[in-house]
């Protein structure tokens, strides 16, 4: 009897950790870590979230509800990602955040990872140059600079709250512990292997048992490392303890971050790539993101074809949408990289007259060739494992975050001591020019590794604005098939005119330029898939495309978010 009362006090501790407010609090927090359920669809009035984890959702509306703005409510659900999605929720990684302010400012921070000072174009080369298998996909080997950390802080200039209110709920998770779906635990069981060949010491994702559903994953080490960041700001990541155990990690596992590169690092301001699609206004990423252009690339070269008489999934649209996607991924590959490295010739491939100009070769009813449709010729003067959240609040200041650790679980190491996961984004850079990443894609000069230089990223954080107004937030992850899922998602919506819970769930294809296939989910329609092979394409069948989360407003001003049935997203309304 003794000891049930003991364990009955303990659950109710912890549960209140996160339902109690301090006294005096007039909104409380109503989130217990060990009893969740994912919300797929959600309308209300007052502010919305959207994100891969339930109780990361609930997080960032409890700070809505708390009178935080859509710029504290991401920064407190990124920093619950973290703790209860380690396979892509993150603060050894980096990301991109678009918003659209109540003031109708327009900003883009880039926290992407860079390369460390000792980078170098041949680094992940034989002496035969050739790539070394693993190299830069797994271990300390393989991770870049990460940015998220300094994104959180920077992003803080359009935050109302205190960052601690902000991180103190990610704290609770880390240190009391959070309840794993089958899901989870099913990916940690997955890891096992990987985990104990990557890593120097035991971390809270490693175990000798099997992880099963219900279980309590607790991250002391990653709780610790929070409350640094809670109590010294930047300094308790890029200085420090925290700073220290990463190069210690570094030089324990080969890997090439030093002290320095984690001192240097800076998030930076950009200007959003903005462009008119039919009235709508899109709102995206810059480069080092390849989104922003790619979206601008393919909506414009199906503007003024009669996309909608086709209908959804015919044929003829997947045709016409895989050929445009064709057409901007072998500009990619030619031309897109960091656009402080290497000048991007971003107007000459966004222009009306380039985009019609990469079209005149496009035949109805006949499959195109990758070797045939090469990259554009211009006159000159990167698992899948990301994450995305949407977020807007009741004055309609509206965020899209796309953060990512590149593979699920990146790097497969955990910093000793710290408690959190590296990502291997080093190889999201072209490794040899030519030769496809672990994605199939493939790049050249402008994507080369160089020190201290961001890795071109598919990262396509979204947000339309119609008559001036915010109308949808978006994103998602999918490594490379990010811009053609955010791509058929607005096409679902704006062309087709489906309600928000189909353009998220209808079936996802994808094309690269290289490999010459469709990639289709399978719920793709039989019809379709005989109609296009008849065409001469090469179809690829996959489980699933992406995981869209998206915030619609409605025509009355209410606000419906909608979370992907693919994965345990969940949306929370008030």
């Amino acid at each position: 009897m003794h000891m049930r009362y003991l364990s009955f006090i303990l659950l109710v501790s912890c549960i209140c950790l996160f339902s109690c407010g301090a006294p005096g609090e007039e909104t409380k927090q109503d989130i217990d870590p060990f009893h969740y359920e994912q919300q797929k669809k959600a309308v209300g009035s007052n502010g919305a979230v959207v994100s891969a984890h339930p109780l990361a959702s609930k997080v960032g509306l409890s700070i809505l509800k708390q009178g935080g703005n859509a710029v504290d409510a991401a920064i407190a659900t990124q920093l619950a990602l973290a703790v209860v999605y380690p396979e892509a929720g993150n603060i050894g990684g980096g990301g991109f955040m678009v918003a659209r302010l109540s003031n109708g400012e327009t900003v883009a921070l880039d926290y992407r990872e860079t390369a460390p000072a000792s980078a170098h174009r041949d680094m992940y080369l034989d002496e035969q140059g050739n790539i070394i298998p693993k190299k830069s996909t797994r271990g300390a080997s393989s991770s870049g600079v990460p940015g998220t950390v300094a994104g959180l802080f920077e992003s803080m200039k359009y935050a109302k709250l205190p960052f601690e209110k902000l991180i103190d709920p990610a704290i609770g998770l880390a240190e009391k512990g959070f309840a794993l779906s089958e899901r989870e635990a099913r990916a940690l069981n997955n890891q096992q292997e990987e985990l104990n060949q990557y890593n120097t010491a035991r971390s809270a994702f490693q175990r000798d048992i099997p992880f099963k559903a219900g279980d309590t994953l607790i991250q002391a080490d990653l709780a610790l490392t929070l409350k640094r960041m809670r109590e010294n700001g930047r300094a308790g990541f890029y200085d420090g303890e925290t700073a220290r155990l990463i190069v210690d990690q570094m030089k324990a596992g080969g890997g090439y971050i030093s002290a320095d590169d984690l001192k240097n690092y800076e998030a930076k301001w950009r200007d959003p790539f903005q462009f008119v699609y039919k009235g709508y206004t899109i709102i995206s990423m810059p480069m080092p993101s390849s989104g922003g252009l790619l979206l601008n690339q393919m909506l414009k070269m199906i503007e003024d074809r009669p996309l909608a008489d086709h209908g959804f999934l015919s044929p003829e649209s997947i045709q016409l949408m895989t050929e445009v996607e064709r057409r901007a991924y072998a500009d990619r590959a030619q031309y897109m990289g960091d656009g402080d490295f290497y000048k991007v010739p971003v107007k000459e491939l966004a222009s009306s007259e380039y985009l019609q100009g990469r079209m005149k070769d496009y035949v109805p009813g006949k499959a195109g060739s990758s070797i045939v449709t090469q990259p554009g010729r211009i006159q000159r003067k990167e698992s899948e494992e990301t994450t995305h959240l949407s977020v807007i609040d009741k004055e309609g200041n509206a965020v899209a975050v796309t953060t990512t650790l590149n593979d699920s679980y990146g790097s497969r190491t955990v910093v000793a001591g710290a408690g959190f996961l590296l990502n291997d984004e080093m190889d999201d850079f072209s490794a040899k020019p030519g030769a496809p990443n672990m994605f199939g894609a493939v790049g050249g000069e402008a994507n080369a590794i160089a020190p201290n230089k961001r890795m071109l990223s598919s990262m396509t954080p979204t947000i339309v604005l119609k008559d001036n107004k915010p109308y949808l937030v978006t994103g998602t992850p999918g490594g490379t098939t990010i811009p053609t899922s955010v791509f058929q998602t607005l096409v679902n919506i704006i062309d087709f005119k489906l309600s928000a819970e189909e353009a998220v769930n209808g079936p996802k294809f994808h094309h690269q330029w290289l490999p010459d296939r469709i990639d289709i989910e399978k719920k793709f329609p039989d019809s379709t898939r005989a109609a296009l092979e008849k065409m001469g394409y090469t179809l690829f069948e996959r489980n699933s495309i992406g995981r869209v989360e998206l915030i619609r407003i409605l025509p009355d001003g209410s606000i419906e978010a909608v979370a992907d049935i693919r994965g345990e997203d969940s949306a929370e309304v008030f």
